[in-house]
Formats: C-alpha cells, sequence, structure tokens
C-alpha cells in the first residue's frame, strides 16, 4: 500500500533517502477524465512537465502500469498530487482525486511509493489564463494545461516544502547551541 505523509514529512524522507539512492518527484494533475503530470529534476527544485494520461473507470490498470515504467524510468520516489483543499467539506474535484489514490492502492503495485496531497487552489485556471492569448485548439489546450498544472502543484509545493525544512533545520540548529 502506498504510503500517505504530510508535505514536510515526505521532503524529510527524501533527503534521507536521497543521500542514498536519489529519487525523483511526479507531480499528478488529477481530474475526472485526464491525469497531467510533471516530474521533478533529480534534486527536486525543478518541476517539468511529463505527459497527459487518460483517465476512465476501467483503465486503472494502464494508468499504474504506466506509473511502474516512470517509477523505475525515472527513479521516482514519491508522488505529490494535487488536492483541492476548499473551504466546503467535500467537492466532487476532491472525490476523483481520492478514488484515483484509493484505485492506484488497490492495484497492489505501489508498496514502497510514498505521496503528499497538496493544495491546487487555482492552478488550472492560473494555466487557462496564460494559454488562452495563444488561441491553442481546445483539445491541445486541455492537454498543455493539464500537464502545466501539475508542473504548478509540484513546483509550488517543492519550494514551500524547502522553505518548511529550512526553517525547521534553523530552528533545531538554533536549540543546539
Amino acid at each position: 500500500m502506498m504510503r500517505y505523509l504530510k508535505p514536510l514529512k515526505l521532503y524529510r524522507e527524501l533527503l534521507k533517502s536521497n543521500e542514498m539512492k536519489g529519487g525523483r518527484l511526479l507531480g499528478l494533475d488529477v481530474g475526472d477524465k485526464y491525469v497531467g503530470l510533471s516530474v521533478s529534476d533529480p534534486y527536486n527544485k525543478i518541476a517539468s512537465p511529463l505527459s497527459v494520461l487518460v483517465r476512465s473507470k476501467t483503465n486503472i490498470d494502464l494508468i499504474s502500469s504506466d506509473f511502474q515504467k516512470l517509477i523505475y524510468g525515472l527513479s521516482l520516489s514519491g508522488l505529490v498530487v494535487g488536492y483541492p483543499f476548499d473551504r466546503h467539506q467535500s467537492s466532487p474535484n476532491a472525490m476523483h482525486v481520492k478514488l484515483f489514490i484509493d484505485d492506484l492502492n488497490k492495484t497492489g503495485k505501489f508498496d514502497d511509493l510514498m505521496y503528499t496531497f497538496w493544495d491546487e487552489c487555482f492552478t488550472s485556471k492560473s494555466v487557462e489564463f496564460l494559454l488562452k492569448p495563444l488561441a491553442m485548439h481546445p483539445v491541445q489546450q486541455k492537454t498543455v494545461s493539464d500537464k502545466f498544472a501539475a508542473v504548478g502543484i509540484l513546483q509550488v509545493s517543492m519550494q514551500s516544502s524547502l522553505v518548511g525544512f529550512l526553517d525547521f533545520a534553523n530552528r533545531s540548529e538554533d536549540q543546539n547551541q
């Protein structure tokens, strides 16, 4: 079963594991029809767009096979999954994300994989706003939008967690002196 960790804990675990084997992160923007993917560099500092997977109720095995290939091919250690932390209790978008993670867990293929949720607040809308002046075909715009929303989720989580980790490390160092 995949292991959920809070964001700062995920990054601490990555720092420990990176000393031994290295490990990158996969960012996910999960929607009801598509999953946008981004990947971090080996140092988990820069996120880049990767691809978009078509999502349906019947293709979780195909998606999990694609994830396995990515995990081994890119030396992935964890997932950063965009999650709509809105003020309302549960939105349909939140349910899509939870069902997707549950479906991945049920495949039993990701026992060593860590994951965390990150607030995806307005990532897709921000990207759509930036792409609008380019007058792209709607299908192409959706694909690009999903990939770059995943980039936004992953990049912001890495930057925020690094700041949080450095703050934690500095406080710990001050207490030891």
